[in-house]
């Protein structure tokens, strides 16, 4: 019966990592459905190198730092328990390689190549592996100083704050460092719109993120026995939530609509597992009512060229999920309760506060050592041609 516990617990978690792996597709094709033609082919190639380079540093570095575990011995001693560490090893990094993902889509269209990949190592080596361990593995005994204070731990099941505040909070600086695209604010006030390059592809990248979703948030719970139907409703009546908020707010704009789902879906995480569902829908709403205002907000008004939106969407969504785990896990709204308000708050601001310090100790030290951005030229021929010398539709593009 053991045996057959851990070959049940090494496959659950395989399948997860698997349908989080599959999320990174929706990653790129979101990105390429949104940006212009002449950065088509950029999207997808940053979104898969940066997975790989992600691997590397996680297997070799980051996930010790996390876990305090390693893989630097025999295969034999790998392969114990069905291998149970190293499909936990690989669900894992589907979650950390997010980040830089996360990141891509608002740096997208003026970003240079390799400036990012060392980026990419650095947070996923280095700066997401700290508050990981500090979150999920109680290191650095930062939980037990939270729990002395509130009487509850910073609860963060899948990762509102471990993952997509995280990645957003990193990306508004990484944004900020990198200035505008080329013309999107002009010095008479006017705007060029920059208008999304193929809706259909930016729809089927919130679709693949929309399935992935469901194995992110319940195969969170790590073993078979712990599997719970809550959590898979919750996400479900958050994103739904979402769609509907972004669809009203957003007066019918399909890019809302499509991001109105992972809105919902990022604010739920943290909580998913300890609200009722109708506090989830709630939440949902919530976020994407925030995602709509404050994408519109940060586009329009304060003029930061985010190009996916991902500080509102996955930074501040990401920030009122955290603070929601509080609020709609409590038995007073229904919740399982074991949580504390005061307790998501200080988890939620130590993650932001270190997300912002790091984006910029990071991008800041690239800026400065070599450099961010593609050349005026190479931005207007485009990071396609630039960097790969190739567009999305080559044959198209021969010129007889």
């Amino acid at each position: 019966m053991e045996a057959l516990k851990q070959g049940a617990d090494a496959l659950f978690i395989l399948l997860g990592g698997i349908m989080v792996l599959a999320m990174h597709a929706g990653f790129a094709f979101l990105e390429l459905g949104t940006v212009r033609k002449k950065n088509q082919v950029n999207a997808l190639v940053k979104i898969l190198v940066d997975f790989s380079v992600s691997t590397v540093v996680y297997f070799a570095v980051g996930y010790s730092l996390a876990y305090g575990t390693h893989f630097f011995v025999g295969a034999e001693e790998l392969a114990a328990k069905n291998g149970y560490e190293l499909v936990r090893f690989f669900f894992l990094l589907t979650f950390a390689a997010a980040i830089p993902a996360i990141i891509s889509g608002g740096i997208a269209e003026r970003a240079r190549f390799y400036p990012q990949l060392i980026a990419t190592a650095i947070i996923v080596g280095f700066v997401y592996p700290l508050f990981e361990g500090m979150a999920w593995n109680h290191r650095f005994g930062v939980q037990a100083w939270i729990q002395s204070l509130t009487g509850a731990e910073f609860h963060d099941f899948a990762g509102s704050i471990v993952v997509h505040a995280l990645g957003g909070w990193m990306a508004l600086p990484a944004v900020v460092l990198l200035g505008a695209r080329s013309n999107r604010y002009r010095k008479d006030g006017a705007m060029s719109a920059h208008p999304p390059s193929n809706i259909p592809f930016l729809a089927l990248g919130a679709w693949i993120l929309v399935v992935g979703w469901f194995g992110f948030n319940v195969m969170s719970a790590q073993t078979l026995d712990k599997i719970s139907g809550l959590v898979a409703v919750n996400s479900l009546m958050a994103m739904v939530g979402g769609t509907l908020a972004a669809l009203a707010f957003g007066k019918n704009d399909p890019g809302f609509v499509h991001n109105g789902p992972l809105a919902g879906l990022i604010a739920v995480c943290a909580g998913s597992d300890v609200m009722h569902p109708l506090g989830a829908l709630v939440v949902g709403g919530v976020a994407g009512a925030v995602f709509v205002v404050m994408f519109t907000l940060t586009q329009n008004r304060w003029k930061i060229d985010d190009v996916l939106g991902v500080w509102p969407l996955h930074g501040l969504c990401g920030t009122w999920g955290g603070l929601a785990a509080g609020i709609f896990g409590s038995k007073a709204l229904g919740g399982l309760g074991g949580v504390s308000f005061t307790a998501q708050l200080i988890g939620t601001c130590i993650g932001v506060g270190w997300a912002l310090l790091m984006g910029f100790v990071v991008y800041g030290a690239l800026k400065q050592l070599l450099g961010l951005r593609l050349s005026q030229e190479e931005e207007f021929e485009g990071a396609d041609r630039s960097i790969h010398r190739i567009g999305a539709t080559p044959e198209n593009e021969v010129k007889w």
